[in-house]
Order: C-alpha cells, then structure tokens, then sequence
C-alpha cells in the first residue's frame, strides 16, 4: 500500500465509507508480512517512495513467486531482478500483465500508472555493458523516471559521445555503464553539472580483473560530480538516479511558502 492509497483509505474510514474493522483487514500486513522464510517489507513505499525489489538468486521459484504475490497485493508496481525466464513463466501464471525484459533478467508488474517525470539519462559505453545498462533503465522508469538511453558511446570513440552531449546536458541524473578501464563516467562528469552514478561492469579483458579495474578507476575519478556503485548493480543505479530526478522535480518549497 502506498501513501496516496493510505490516505485515500484514512478518508474513507472518516467518511465512514469503510468500517475501522474493514481498513484493520487492509492494514493487517503492515509494516510488514512474515511468509515464514521472508519478512516482507509492505511500509518500504511509504518510507522511501518505492517498493522492495526482489533479488531473485539463492531463492527458489516457488519462494519468488510467494514475495512477488505478497508485494503485489498491496498494489504496489513490483520488481524482480536477475530473474530467469523459468521464475517469469511461473510468475506470469499468477501475475498475466507481468513483463520480462530479457536482457536485463527484470520481472516488472506495473499496477500504478505513474506519470514521468524529469530526465534520466542512462549511458553505456559498449553493446556488452546494456544488461546493466537496461537493469538501470527499468528500475528508473518503473519507479516514475522520464528516462533516455545513449549506447555504445564509449571513450574509444569519443565523438560518438560529443555529439550527445546537448541531450546529457538537459539531464537531472545521469547513469554511466563501462566496463575495460572505466574511463567514460569521469568524461561525462567533465561535461555536464549533474549528478553521475557510474557503474563499473565485469566486461573485459584479464586485467579487467572482473570488474575491479573498472571500479578502482571510477572511484578515482577526477570530475567531482561522479559517484560510484557497486560492480553490475544497475539497479542501485537506477533507483538512485531517480530518486536525484523525483527530488529535483519538485516545486521549490521554499519559494512557494515565500510567495
């Protein structure tokens, strides 16, 4: 249950369109619900302004598929991330309007309809980075993100870039995918005044070192506006990104309490 729908339920129950017996039933599973091996966290919407994603390695079909069911009752859009297409087949006979985007191994179920809003951009500096790269873009459009994709722009070829960098300049948040040397996060961090998450991938080389190459670079990274997550998690990437465009997207409180 998200905010808009707890106050909607708290105006029925003044109204006394609902019973106080009726809105206990709906609230029961709050704060959370103990499905014996998971303690699902229904308040996480409310507290932070998006739903528990589910991380679908180490559990079992049937236990993915009880979280996603447990989420989805409360209405919620929900996510599943590094699914299987064995986990959506079973999820999908529960939940038919669920998508799987393939490349980014996401199940999404929309319930909410969520008008976009600001500019997200996600960037990947190779065709191998877009796993992570699609990870990031689903994760900040289900939570609410206007969002645009500039791929295969990496630093070996810098004009394929350059010639983007009016559209990166318009962005409110910015995610940067690169794996080899890592090297593309601190070039966009140099051109536009947003906020850079980049995100370091296992793609490369031996020296790559699975991604630590890559990590170590972006962390030290001489553009000051470039922070950095984990190795492949697009999708801490794209929640942050549109947390930094919810924010930044809303009217300037101060100056409204002023006029």
């Amino acid at each position: 249950m998200n905010e808009a729908k707890l106050r909607k339920l708290l105006e029925q129950v003044f109204t006394q369109q609902v019973s106080i017996d009726e809105a206990v039933s709906k609230l029961r599973q709050m704060p959370f619900q103990d499905i014996d091996f998971a303690s699902v966290d229904h308040h996480r919407q409310i507290r932070c302004g998006f739903p528990e994603i589910i991380y679908c390695p180490g559990k079992t079909v049937e236990q993915v598929v009880e979280i996603f069911s447990s989420l989805a009752i409360g209405g919620v859009n929900v996510i599943a991330s590094r699914a299987s297409e064995e986990i959506f087949e079973a999820v999908a006979k529960k939940f038919p309007a669920a998508e799987y985007h393939s490349l980014a191994r996401i199940i999404s179920l929309r319930q909410e309809e969520i008008e976009p809003v600001g500019n997200v951009a996600i960037v990947a500096a190779g065709t191998s980075d877009l796993p992570v790269a699609e990870e990031a873009r689903i994760v900040a459009e289900v939570m609410g993100s206007r969002v645009s994709t500039h791929y295969d722009v990496g630093v070996a070829g810098l004009h394929r870039l350059l010639a983007r960098v009016e559209h990166l300049q318009q962005a409110r948040a910015i995610v940067v995918v690169a794996g080899m040397e890592g090297a593309l996060p601190s070039v966009v961090g140099g051109l536009v005044s947003a906020p850079v998450i980049a995100v370091p991938t296992s793609v490369g080389y031996g020296a790559n070192l699975g991604g630590i190459t890559a990590m170590l670079a972006m962390l030290n990274s001489c553009a000051s506006n470039v922070s950095v997550v984990n190795i492949d998690n697009g999708v801490s990437a794209g929640c942050i990104a549109a947390i930094i465009n919810r924010q930044s997207s809303r009217p300037d409180e101060g100056s409204k309490s002023a006029d």
